[in-house]
């Protein structure tokens, strides 16, 4: 999979979708948390896929982690990675930008 060109709204759909996936466990008691031990590596992966470098790295650690531990499935991983970069970063950086 390569996410290289994917822009950012299309990033928001695929971390909408996929922190929807992480949600199944709540759906199917017992089952769910019995998927999570697939779906854990397959979203840190997915994260570093689509969030390259130091930062897609961290949040990859931080999207297995919370998929692997039973109750926390309910953190929109994704999401908050994406607002992270595009909202948060950006109005960061951009306040720099104006210091100058």
């Amino acid at each position: 999979m390569n996410f290289d060109n994917t822009n950012k709204y299309n990033k928001l759909a695929l971390g909408l979708i996929f922190d929807a996936l992480g949600y199944v466990s709540f759906i199917l008691p017992g089952i769910g948390e019995f998927g999570d031990i697939f779906w854990a590596p397959a979203s840190a992966y997915l994260m570093t896929k689509l969030y390259k470098g130091k930062t897609g790295k961290i949040a990859a650690g931080v999207s297995f982690i919370e998929e692997i531990m039973p109750g926390l499935d309910i953190i929109p991983t994704f999401t908050l990675m994406w607002l992270y970069t595009y909202v948060f970063k950006t109005s960061k950086q951009e306040t720099i930008i104006n210091v100058d």
